[in-house]
């Protein structure tokens, strides 16, 4: 499984560089492609020795990609996003724990029908790598997640709002969304939703808002917010599922940088209370910025 995310981080950044710096490739190849995207190490570590305050050696790893690829031509826009992240801390004592983990990826494609706004369709697909436990993660404890288990798809239309490059809005009040849980060991009545004992998925039809929002905080900081919104109509419309993500990037210099991540979300599908999950990590990251931008107007042109 790691072995597999750290293939697809090559194969993606690597893809990237080389168009990055290929000096054979036509300009007309990349004119209506924007590649923007993160590749991450991030590392963090504690030693002890005879220390009074107490404390365990421990040491951790995080690694990722982010991407952000979008064409755009005449009335037509397509953007597609691959969040990629797995991470693991081994403490003295306690052993191997997972820190990070998901497996995020979307696509949507909309036609313009006035200034900004767009008709579109698009589908996505939540999930993680490895199977989480009740004990923080430790295998001896209850499994309560795993690979597709839950995993979520949603597909649906609507129409997306895009100004700059920086700022997109997509609202779908025709949206279809699976979880499916399809490690049998989770496959209960309640988990997730699921209706029965066995059952492995369950059908759920309503809206679906979505944002992103990248503002620069100031040179070399720049801060990602990312929300949703879910509202089944088939059953308790009024219970919203709602997530935040924000993803805040110090840059140091080309290739080191400071990555602070922080996600919230309720769904009750999962546990009747909010969840938080935030991380810091200091490491290598390198960034792609390539292809065409929305408009020449620098103040579009901040996330770098």
């Amino acid at each position: 499984m790691i072995k597999n995310l750290l293939l697809v981080t090559l194969l993606i950044s690597g893809f990237a560089l080389a168009q990055e710096q290929s000096t054979e490739v036509k300009q007309d190849t990349l004119k209506n492609w924007s590649i923007q995207g993160q590749n991450t190490i991030m590392l963090n570590q504690a030693a002890f020795s005879n220390w009074i305050g107490g404390g365990a050696n421990n040491i951790g790893w995080i690694a990722g990609v982010n991407y952000n690829m979008t064409y755009e031509k005449g009335n037509d826009l397509w953007e597609n996003i691959v969040i990629l992240g797995y991470g693991q801390n081994n403490t003295e004592g306690l052993g191997t724990r997972k820190t990070q983990d998901i497996i995020n990826l979307s696509t949507n494609y909309g036609k313009k029908i006035s200034k900004s706004w767009y008709v579109s369709g698009g589908a996505s697909l939540l999930t993680q790598f490895a199977p989480g436990y009740a004990d923080g993660n430790n295998p001896a404890a209850a499994k309560i997640s795993n690979f597709m288990a839950p995993g979520y798809v949603n597909v649906g239309a609507g129409f997306t709002y895009r100004p700059s490059d920086n700022f997109t809005m997509t609202l779908r009040p025709a949206n279809a969304r699976w979880t499916f849980v399809l490690d049998k060991d989770l496959q209960y009545a309640g988990n997730y939703g699921l209706k029965n004992n066995g059952d492995s998925s369950l059908f759920q039809f309503g809206f679906l808002g979505k944002a992103i929002y990248k503002v620069k905080l100031m040179e070399n900081i720049t801060l990602v917010n990312s929300a949703s919104v879910f509202s089944n109509y088939l059953d308790h419309p009024d219970r919203l599922v709602l997530s935040y993500g924000g993803v805040l990037n110090m840059k140091i210099n080309k290739y080191i940088s400071s990555v602070i991540t922080l996600d919230v979300l309720y769904d009750h599908n999962q546990i009747w209370k909010t969840q938080l999950k935030q991380t810091l990590g200091l490491g290598l990251a390198y960034n792609i910025d390539n292809g065409l931008k929305r408009s020449e107007n620098k103040n579009n042109q901040t996330w770098k």
